[in-house]
């Protein structure tokens, strides 16, 4: 019996050595799973990619500049974007604009787009669409919430190369370019103007000695009268009534 324990020892010592080791930590396994491996492979990937980056800008300094400034441009024009609310904004404050003038002094070209497009915002017609760096608003053929057919079905629709046709306004930089190039001079009737003579309804900006000029005589008009210039004001005056009498009289003479 004691030989048996003693040989069951003896297998026990040998067999210890040979044992599994001890389980890892959660950490390790994580690390050594196939998920573990693959990203700590797209980490090394991205440090080598940004050290080639910084190694190559350092070298070719013109041609990172460029590059970054076109990102922080297309960064830019990204966050600047108009949206579909700020459309709607600006025609209501052009609309505003023009209410307050006469019909007589706006502008047709002005007047004619943003009644046109108020038409079509009243009829659920106006359409956006972001195209990443700017935006699109078009005009549709129906509501989105019409129920006829020509509206529901798509092989009826209008087609895709008619498109270009049906775009009313281009946002980009925080502008609606089309709605702003429409309302230059929108309180500037040309129809009041066709009319005249050639060489007025061209204006020419004033020169700088017009400008002071004007500017000095409005300064001097808030100047308080002296004396002198009263009685030069009277003799004025009495001259130009002696001279209109003197013509009266002169008239039944001729005659």
């Amino acid at each position: 019996m004691a030989s048996f324990r003693v040989a069951r020892r003896m297998l026990c010592a040998a067999a210890e050595p040979a044992a599994a080791p001890a389980p890892s930590s959660r950490w390790e396994r994580l690390k050594n799973s196939k998920a573990g491996v693959w990203c700590r492979g797209l980490v090394s990937d991205y440090k080598d990619a940004c050290k080639e980056m910084v190694v190559g800008a350092r070298e070719r300094p013109v041609k990172a500049s460029v590059y970054m400034t076109l990102l922080g441009g297309a960064w830019a024009c990204f966050h600047t974007k108009p949206d579909q609310s700020s459309f709607e904004g600006a025609l209501l404050e052009c609309s505003n604009q023009l209410a307050l003038l006469s019909p007589w002094i706006r502008n047709g070209t002005s007047d004619g787009h943003v009644q046109s497009l108020v038409k079509l915002r009243n009829e659920g017609r106006l359409r956006h669409a972001s195209l990443g760096l700017l935006s699109l608003v078009y005009s549709a053929s129906y509501d989105p919430d019409t129920t006829l057919y020509e509206a529901q079905c798509s092989n009826v629709s209008d087609p895709w190369w008619q498109f270009p046709k049906r775009v009313l306004d281009v946002g980009f930089a925080g502008r609606w370019w089309i709605l702003d190039s429409k309302m230059q001079d929108y309180d500037v009737n040309a129809e009041e103007f066709k009319n005249l003579p050639a060489h007025m309804q061209v204006t020419s900006p004033p020169s700088v000695q017009e400008v002071e000029r004007n500017e000095r005589l409005h300064k001097e008009s808030w100047l308080p009268l002296t004396v002198e210039d009263e009685e030069k004001e009277t003799k004025a005056v009495d001259r130009k009534e002696e001279r209109i009498s003197e013509e009266s009289q002169m008239k039944p003479l001729k005659e």
